[in-house]
């Protein structure tokens, strides 16, 4: 089975995977404030359920519906199981933020991306520069530093709490798959027709576990975090399945382990001016030296030239 080559247009596969950084990093603010309010089932079916209109709505209206006749069994399979990998994966993640807290769970959901990228190098066949391997190491050593305080909360807290951990680090492995599935689809089908598919798939899976009527009881404020988080989903998928069209997925994984770095810069700016909506999360100065080393072995990984 011939493999998913990028169109090589990486400036455009750089700005979308900065999108989705953005995007994901200020979302589990708004997950902890609605899961206050609504089951995880719910809230995950809502955001799949307002994608799928969308996105089907806006291709409609341009007449670029998938022809799934041209679909083949291989393309099936491919689409089940990145249907139910996604799936699963917003379901661990949000079991598990429930338990644990924003911050938390942007740093171990990172796994994923080193997953894709080391998926991306032994699937794809595509192959990092010494510099890039050297990025890695900075990225890793960055992490450590980074987050060695909630890596010794992880070892010291309560049963739920390392539950709840336990828990994103399994939607981290079901992502990867998800991602590397969904880079194999381009072959056959567009982004915006492959996550059309999946919306409607996993929308239609939680259909018989959702509870639609909760959500009539929300106020405004929890209303409106659950149609961000919709929107979210639409345009943070959107991006990301964009971008592996035209950049190497090892590259974009790399750029997306971006993303605790914006959770914590916005749990900050929450905790300023809406005070007693979430709670803070303290950084130390060892914690910025992380900070900063995360940033350059990103940048290393994501910018370094090509190998030959």
């Amino acid at each position: 089975m011939s493999l998913h080559q990028n169109s090589g247009r990486w400036r455009l596969g750089l700005a979308l995977s900065l999108l989705t950084v953005f995007l994901w990093g200020i979302l589990p603010i708004a997950l902890a404030v609605i899961l206050q309010a609504l089951d995880v089932y719910t809230v995950i079916w809502f955001r799949f359920l307002v994608s799928f209109i969308l996105l089907s709505a806006y291709l409609g209206m341009r007449g670029e519906l998938p022809k799934l006749r041209q679909l083949s069994a291989a393309s099936w399979k491919l689409l089940a199981i990145a249907t139910i990998m996604l799936g699963a994966n917003y379901f661990f993640f949000m079991q598990g933020l429930a338990l644990t807290s924003p911050a938390n769970a942007e740093v171990l959901i990172q796994l994923a991306t080193l997953l894709l990228g080391f998926g991306g190098l032994v699937i794809f066949h595509e192959r990092y520069t010494l510099n890039q391997w050297l990025g890695v190491g900075v990225l890793i050593c960055g992490y450590i530093i980074f987050f060695r305080d909630q890596i010794t909360n992880l070892i010291t807290a309560h049963s739920t709490y390392i539950f709840g951990s336990g828990l994103i680090v399994l939607g981290a492995a079901v992502w990867a798959i998800y991602a590397l599935a969904q880079k194999q689809l381009l072959q056959s089908l567009s982004s915006p027709h492959i996550m059309m598919m999946i919306y409607g798939g996993a929308a239609l899976l939680l259909t018989p576990l959702a509870k639609p009527d909760t959500i009539l009881k929300l106020n405004n404020l929890q209303l409106g975090m659950l149609i961000f988080c919709a929107f979210n989903t639409l345009i943070a998928y959107g991006a990301f399945a964009e971008s592996l069209e035209h950049w190497e997925a090892s590259r974009v994984s790399a750029v997306l382990t971006l993303a605790p770095i914006v959770t914590l810069i916005a749990v900050e700016l929450v905790v300023i001016f809406t005070p007693g909506l979430i709670p803070a999360e303290n950084i130390t100065l060892t914690g910025m030296i992380g900070a900063v080393l995360v940033v350059a072995g990103s940048m290393a990984i994501a910018l370094g030239k090509k190998a030959q």
